[in-house]
């Protein structure tokens, strides 16, 4: 069921650990699919050295587990995943790292501004990257904390916790976003200690807002 899906699931879970934006068994990755709304999900508790498409689980929009050939337990957090299908129907994808400069923003509960144009592809309403605010993972705190950081950005930190980014597009796409995510906070950090703690310049929301492909770019018809 949903083989293609699975791989693809996998397959990011995997890269994030090699590309160091989860570490140990941190993190959860799922992907929706649109004609059936089932999700595929990480389980919980696994080491992604190990882990393959089969371990993956199929879930419904109301928690209810449709799937499990491993025997496995979706990831703990998957009301977290849920409620982004929830809140934005055409959401397709989500990704939650705990990369280390995103997550010391998301420690510190500071937004990360808009301090380079690639911020432009984040979905970002206010030239921010917010910060939702603390849920305990495992309960519905957890889910509802993320309403409102749903409506404002395709990508949030979660106090105290990590990251969770998603698209309409593909896993793939939303897993970029998380990479962005990390980037910008990195650039950031560097930012703020190179001036001594003073706010480097940020773009405003119409800078963002006006982004087009340039048309000077004529291609074959």
């Amino acid at each position: 069921m949903l083989e293609t899906l699975k791989r693809d699931v996998c397959e990011i879970a995997k890269r994030a650990q090699r590309d160091g934006l989860c570490k140990h068994k941190s993190g959860n990755f799922s992907a929706r699919d649109k004609e059936t709304g089932l999700v595929v999900i990480t389980p919980t508790s696994v080491d992604r050295e190990y882990l393959t498409p089969r371990d993956m689980v199929v879930i419904t929009l109301d928690a209810e587990v449709v799937e499990n050939l491993s025997g496995l337990k979706p990831t703990s957090e998957v009301l977290m995943h849920l409620q982004v299908y929830k809140e934005d129907p055409e959401a397709t994808a989500v990704c939650h790292t705990h990369s280390m400069y995103a997550t010391t923003f998301a420690v510190l509960n500071k937004p990360i501004p808009a301090v380079v144009y690639e911020v432009a592809n984040l979905g970002l309403s206010k030239a921010r990257i917010p910060v939702a605010p603390y849920g305990r993972p495992g309960t519905m705190d957890l889910p509802m904390s993320i309403v409102e950081s749903i409506k404002e950005a395709n990508c949030m930190l979660l106090q105290s916790h990590g990251v969770l980014t998603f698209d309409k597009g593909n896993i793939y796409d939303a897993y970029l976003k998380a990479c962005y995510v990390e980037e910008i906070a990195q650039l950031y950090w560097n930012a703020l200690v190179a001036g001594q703690g003073a706010e480097p310049y940020s773009l405003p929301t119409s800078e963002l807002a006006a982004w087009e492909y340039p048309h000077q770019v004529k291609m074959p018809k």
